[in-house]
């Protein structure tokens, strides 16, 4: 059956969660920035400041520190810099490992190499090591484009603007703010690996989408679910969007289909509502009495 599926952001409101980190405290925020350099900043301070802005860093941050992971002693550009190279397929199973964020206490600069406690402003030579910069996570990024923001329910920082999300207590993540007052909480509902890929949600880098039944999944792997035609969660098979005009649809193929098992009756589960029923057997599929649907299971 040729289904096709709208935006997902138009069925069910997707909330596309992107964990990477962000900065807590700014110094140097566009409007207290420009504020300071005509009132309180020397103009060769602020320049100082200024200086190698978005010309350091690595795929992941442009920023002009480095840090030194306190799980290895070892340098890198970032943590997602650190857990590439400690978990790759090269590193013994045993001693692959991931740098936990919060406990990083030694930065290098990248323009003078002086390696210090994690601090905003570098104590040797005066240059803002990241624009945004957060003390709890420990991070630095000069991209302020970001609108990095930290959440303490999440204990980590998270991009797209505060005003944009809202923290659910119950599922334990950020979700878009458009969800606030429809979505389905699922207790600790990113806090578990992606159905299909089985990558850790809460951390992923990724954008993630809220399903209507409550559960997560990365965008990308539901629309690989939407080309492979399937339509159900991965784990509670609850339709992952409007399935309406599809039943209408096979209501009108099943018309059209001679039944042979006119006198068998089986009863049947509603994935969707959870309702159940008695209907005549057909060898394509089964309609719930109550909600209409053919997300259903013999039982």
């Amino acid at each position: 059956m040729d289904v096709q599926l709208e935006s997902t952001a138009v069925q069910h409101g997707q909330a596309k969660i992107n964990v990477e980190e962000h900065a807590l405290v700014s110094l140097l925020s566009d409007e207290k920035y420009a504020t300071e350099k005509t009132e309180d900043v020397d103009p060769d301070d602020y320049e100082k400041l200024e200086e190698g802005i978005m010309q350091y860093g690595c795929a992941h941050y442009r920023r002009r520190c480095r840090i030194r992971a306190p799980c290895c002693n070892e340098i890198f550009d970032c943590r997602h810099c650190h857990n590439e190279t400690k978990n790759s397929i090269k590193i013994d199973a045993v001693k692959r490992h991931e740098l936990p964020r919060h406990e990083v206490q030694q930065v290098i600069c990248s323009l003078c190499g002086t390696e210090q406690e994690v601090r905003q402003v570098c104590i040797s030579c005066g240059v803002c090591m990241g624009k945004y910069f957060c003390e709890v996570c420990k991070l630095f990024d000069d991209d302020v484009s970001k609108q990095q923001y930290h959440c303490n329910g999440c204990g980590i920082c998270r991009i797209g603007g505060k005003e944009n999300f809202f923290h659910c207590s119950k599922c334990g993540c950020c979700y878009s703010i458009v969800l606030k007052n429809s979505h389905a909480c699922v207790e600790g509902a990113m806090h578990h690996d992606c159905p299909i890929c089985f990558e850790y949600l809460f951390e992923s880098t990724n954008d993630v989408s809220v399903l209507p039944c409550g559960h997560t999944i990365h965008v990308k792997c539901l629309r690989e679910m939407e080309e492979h035609c399937q339509f159900a969660c991965p784990l509670c098979s609850k339709s992952v969007c409007d399935m309406s005009k599809a039943w209408e649809r096979l209501d009108e193929e099943l018309a059209t289909i001679s039944d042979t098992c006119d006198n068998k009756m089986v009863r049947i589960l509603c994935n969707d509502c959870g309702a159940t029923s008695e209907v005549q057997f057909h060898l394509i599929a089964h309609k719930c009495q109550k909600c209409k649907s053919y997300n259903t299971r013999q039982i």
